[in-house]
């Protein structure tokens, strides 16, 4: 999906398009792993705001990782600002000609394996318009990174990372100084997107799950298929994940005709909600169905067990819910 110039390598006579992105996303999903789909699109959400803004010189760098040669991290959250990204604490001092970093962040996918960091830090006063973001190199002293365990979504290398008055050079701010919350918003969009058609397939999963053992499994002398509360437990999962597939396509038309972010910031929050709720849904009542089956992490219910634990990994990075749905009012103004 990137251009030559970036390092990517777009099919003769064109480039990808979001269809062809959600194609992709939504394969990569269906192998069953959330930690997996995150460790191949944290990079859609790392680099936009270095092609947008950068300079030549960190553009040229980040080609690197459009190949697949090196890899990259994003870092935003912290212990005290998740989804309140205006309250980041990490500081960069501007000593000279390089900043000086200092704080903490939490929840950071890909940290783990990463070569690039592309960090919010503040740069200026309290509130959205003291904030930058600069380019670190993950081997710059001072830079410490713990893996952190979950709950699910095992395979995305999520860490903590300290950063302890770590020189970097001030050529790495991206954009200008104390403009960064225009850069971090503007790719959330995407991330959401992403989300939104991880959760949808997952979502699918479960009812696939569901139905391959309800058709071989027999209880008291019938099979689980032929239940009527089953066969509604399948119906209900189906029309919800119908709807909400039904919704990524509609909000990917409107991408593709060049609705701005600023307009389809709340329909793509509501979107991630919809999704998460649903997933939620699907999740339990497929667990449902397997019984005992989808509460041990091998055999039958090993998938449904699996996407269960990941159904918070959905519902809250990216926007939780509940400021999802506040986010969307908002810009409804209402």
């Amino acid at each position: 999906m990137w251009p030559e110039e970036m390092g990517g390598t777009p099919p003769e006579g064109g480039e990808f398009d979001i269809f062809h992105d959600i194609i992709w996303l939504d394969e990569i999903a269906r192998l069953g792993g959330g930690g997996l789909t995150n460790g191949f699109t944290i990079y859609t959400m790392a680099c936009p705001p270095i092609f947008i803004w950068g300079s030549d010189e960190l553009k040229e760098k980040v080609k690197a990782v459009i190949k697949a040669e090196k890899f990259i991290s994003l870092c935003i959250s912290e212990p005290t600002a998740g989804s309140d990204v205006a309250n980041i604490r990490t500081t960069a001092t501007r000593e000279g000609d390089h900043y000086i970093l200092n704080g903490q962040k939490k929840w950071i996918t890909w940290a783990k394996y990463c070569d690039y960091m592309t960090v919010a830090v503040r740069t200026g006063g309290p509130g959205m318009n003291g904030l930058s973001l600069i380019f670190v190199e993950r081997n710059t002293p001072g830079i410490t990174v713990r893996s952190m365990p979950l709950q699910g979504n095992w395979a995305g290398g999520t860490s903590y990372v300290t950063f302890d008055n770590v020189k970097v050079p001030a050529k790495n701010l991206i954009g200008k100084e104390n403009a960064g919350f225009k850069m971090i918003m503007f790719n959330f969009n995407h991330e959401r997107f992403v989300i939104a058609v991880q959760g949808t397939r997952a979502a699918r999963a479960c009812i696939q799950e569901a139905i391959v053992y309800a058709r071989k499994r027999t209880v008291f002398g019938k099979r689980l298929i032929d239940s009527q509360v089953i066969r509604h437990k399948i119906a209900d999962m189906a029309m919800r994940v119908q709807a909400c597939w039904a919704m990524v396509e509609t909000i990917a038309y409107q991408m593709q005709q060049g609705v701005g972010p600023d307009r389809i910031g709340g329909p793509m929050a509501l979107l991630k909600v919809q999704v998460s709720k649903t997933l939620e849904v699907c999740a339990r009542e497929a667990s449902q169905i397997f019984g005992g089956s989808s509460y041990v992490r091998e055999g039958n219910g090993a998938i449904v067990e699996s996407i269960y634990r990941s159904v918070r990994g959905i519902a809250i990075p990216g926007g939780s819910e509940e400021i999802m749905l506040d986010l969307a009012m908002r810009q409804a103004k209402l």
